[in-house]
């Protein structure tokens, strides 16, 4: 017998009612379906089956995250290596940078799933596996020297209040991975300003510097002088576009690489896990708008009016939020025409709030959360106009 499938087996009587681990139930299940499908099988016809289970629905988000996730290991630690002006090895590097990202994710992990065990528990129903793709985006959207006790915090909230509150998953209304990241936003906007982000420094000879922040490319793009364009600061500033598709440079842990943002994107479309309608929406969205803006640039108007759209898709955690955050299953639309409107507004809404309201430079967060408060009244009106169309009963 398979050892894994054997341990459970063994320890199942521990957690069945009457055992001496009956309230943690919830945990012991949690833990079995990460390894294995679920038992619980129809007793009689008919019997419905579906390749995509909301486990393996997870589970392949996670596998598209888990690139992002490696490569902000090792950008952190070359940007770390970079900043002191010393040279190290790809493994060197690796190993450094995952004694910054991992303990945030170990974290994340920790407090979230505590959190949904003790929600199960007294409410008396399974863990969700949607809190394996909350715990694991979450940390990929902070700047590296987060503090332990701030992520803690950051993705209590996000469960608690983005989820839990609410009944728990498929209840709730917003991305709880967001909730958390607006959170730490507001409540201190010093280390999430998103104007700078802070470079975790190794020895740099015979003194140790904790940190150096460095100005984001949506710091450098918003504040250009007059004289200039967006698009010369940038480069200017060592933000070619090759860097930025890559994705090497001082940033959130998994938000920088569009490259790798893009592959998960079509591989989960592919799948089925992810809509192209909503993606697609996203894209026209910054796009369109973007392109309105150039059209109403003028010699007395901010170069941010005048940059290359394209640029908004590269920058930030534009790549980020549109492969995994727009298109979260239960904070986003069901109906086929509440996606694409869903999607455009969020792109469209993202730029708006870069190139108006300076203070807010990433966009894409905010632009997300709100249209999660939208999602259901766009279904609403996808389903009302629906049936406006149907032949009346004669």
């Amino acid at each position: 017998m398979n050892p894994i499938q054997n341990f459970f087996d063994k320890q199942r009587k521990h957690f069945e009612p009457g055992g001496r681990l009956a309230p943690w139930e919830p945990f012991y299940e949690a833990m079995e379906r990460v390894f294995f499908a679920s038992p619980e099988t129809s007793p009689q016809a008919p019997h419905c089956r579906d390749s995509l289970s909301v486990q393996r629905y997870m589970m392949l988000v996670i596998i598209m995250v888990l690139p992002c996730l490696l490569f902000g290991i090792y950008n952190a630690g070359y940007q770390s290596f970079k900043a002191a002006g010393q040279s190290a090895d790809v493994w060197t590097m690796l190993w450094f940078g995952a004694k910054i990202v991992m303990p945030l994710v170990i974290i994340s992990y920790i407090f979230g799933f505590g959190w949904e065990i003790i929600f199960s528990a007294v409410r008396k129903h399974p863990i969700s596996e949607g809190v394996f793709v909350s715990a694991m985006l979450f940390p990929l959207t902070l700047p590296p020297t987060t503090p332990w006790w701030q992520a803690a915090i950051g993705i209590s909230f996000g469960v608690v209040i983005g989820k839990e509150v609410f009944g728990g998953t498929g209840r709730n209304f917003l991305n709880p991975a967001l909730t958390g990241r607006a959170f730490l936003y507001f409540a201190y906007p010093v280390q999430m300003s998103g104007d700078a982000v802070w470079i975790v420094v190794c020895q740099n000879g015979n003194r140790i510097v904790d940190a150096i922040s460095s100005a984001t490319p949506l710091a450098v793009a918003s504040t250009v002088k007059a004289s200039g364009t967006a698009e010369t600061a940038l480069t200017q500033a060592g933000y070619s576009i090759q860097t930025l598709f890559i994705g090497l440079y001082p940033d959130s842990i998994g938000a920088s690489s569009v490259v790798l943002c893009i592959i998960g994107a079509v591989v989960l479309m592919i799948w089925g896990v992810a809509s192209y309608r909503i993606i697609l929406g996203d894209i026209f969205g910054v796009l369109s708008v973007g392109y309105l803006l150039n059209l109403l640039a003028n010699d007395g108007s901010m170069p941010y009016f005048s940059m290359n759209p394209w640029y908004h898709l590269l920058i930030g955690g534009t790549a980020f939020g549109f492969a995994f955050m727009t298109t979260d299953p239960v904070s986003a639309p069901d109906t086929h025409a509440a996606r694409w409107v869903y999607g455009y507004l969020i792109g469209a809404l993202t730029v708006i709030i870069r190139v108006f309201n300076p203070a807010f430079p990433e966009g894409i967060m905010l632009a997300i959360l709100f249209m999660n408060i939208f999602a259901p009244l766009l279904d609403q009106i996808a389903v009302k106009v629906k049936l406006k169309k149907r032949i009346a009963n004669v």
